[in-house]
């Protein structure tokens, strides 16, 4: 049984076998093209790794193709984990220790990787989010700007709207090639409060949907509240942790659907009638609808009915 942990920074790669050898590695593609036949003559049960945006991709996807099992693990945890061991210091190669203590001791799943298409529609989803900053926030500069410095200002504001044209246009045409990715569009698209932009943004960023069980997906959006008990005391359930960037996704989609006077309203209007705070009520609406798109996307029908109870 070979465990291996891997720690990447954006020039070095650290690697350590649990209770054996550790080596450096640069990070790039040579370095990489070097590591992964001495990884493979391992021959690892399990290599472990933390996501350091795309500094890992390379590593991870050449590990994947060449048959070596890769789980890349949420860096919070691993923290947590070295500090319940005892250890507080943190260099690159204590931190590829940890990792691989971390795969031996816990195993964490192995989840499959991401095919090229989907990469591709979330760096275009991710595109046009910042294209969408950046024309806000000089929207919001124009009014208050010099007259010295409002043409730069203006040019760079059409600047803006023509590439996010152009980014709606790309996102159009990656969604009509692919038939299972426009029967998708459609069916989330089938909600009421769901349009194009949140749509495409889920299954750019939540690719999981409809293959996860309704518990799992919504501990890993963050959605689901969490028990803080202890002995007698009881505590409030909380949600925390997930992935902020598809519950802002999933909070304005029930704010709209709300509003919309849709079956999520009935329910907001009966946790509120029933003593809730408005943000408990909303949260447990945001359960509820995400609930709905994972059955939706798993049975492949098209939302026609009252949303279920969470």
């Amino acid at each position: 049984m070979c465990y291996l942990g891997i720690d990447v920074s954006a020039e070095t790669l650290d690697l350590a076998v649990f209770g054996g050898e550790t080596w450096q590695s640069p990070n790039d593609d040579a370095g990489i093209a070097a590591l992964v036949p001495r990884v493979v003559a391992l021959q690892p049960t399990l290599v472990v790794l933390e996501p350091t945006g795309r500094f890992h991709r390379w590593l991870t996807a050449a590990l994947t193709h060449a048959g070596v099992p890769v789980a890349v693990v949420n860096p919070r945890q691993v923290r947590a984990f070295a500090r319940s061991t005892g250890e507080l210091a943190k260099t690159d190669r204590l931190d590829a220790q940890v990792l691989a203590r971390f795969a031996a001791q816990l195993q964490p799943p192995v989840r499959p990787l991401a095919d090229e298409a989907t990469l591709e529609l979330a760096a275009l989803v991710d595109r046009r989010r910042e294209l969408t900053a950046m024309l806000v926030a000089e929207k919001q500069r124009l009014p208050l700007a010099r007259a010295s410095v409002r043409p730069s200002l203006a040019a760079h504001i059409q600047y803006l709207q023509r590439a996010l044209k152009e980014t709606d246009h790309d996102l159009d045409r990656w969604i009509k090639d692919s038939p299972l990715w426009r029967e998708q569009d459609a069916l989330l698209q089938s909600v009421p409060g769901i349009g194009k932009t949140i749509a495409r943004s889920l299954l750019a960023q939540l690719p999981e949907l409809g293959h996860v069980s309704p518990k799992a997906i919504a501990k890993l959006v963050g959605v689901a509240p969490l028990a803080q008990e202890s002995g007698k005391w009881r505590g409030p359930r909380r949600c925390w942790g997930g992935r902020a960037e598809v519950r802002t996704l999933l909070y304005m989609a029930t704010l709209t659907s709300i509003r919309c006077r849709s079956a999520l309203a009935t329910r907001y209007e009966r946790l509120r009638a029933a003593g809730k705070p408005p943000k408990v009520a909303i949260t447990a609406c945001m359960r509820s609808l995400l609930v709905t798109l994972n059955t939706m996307m798993r049975t492949g029908q098209h939302w026609a009915a009252p949303l279920p109870t969470a």
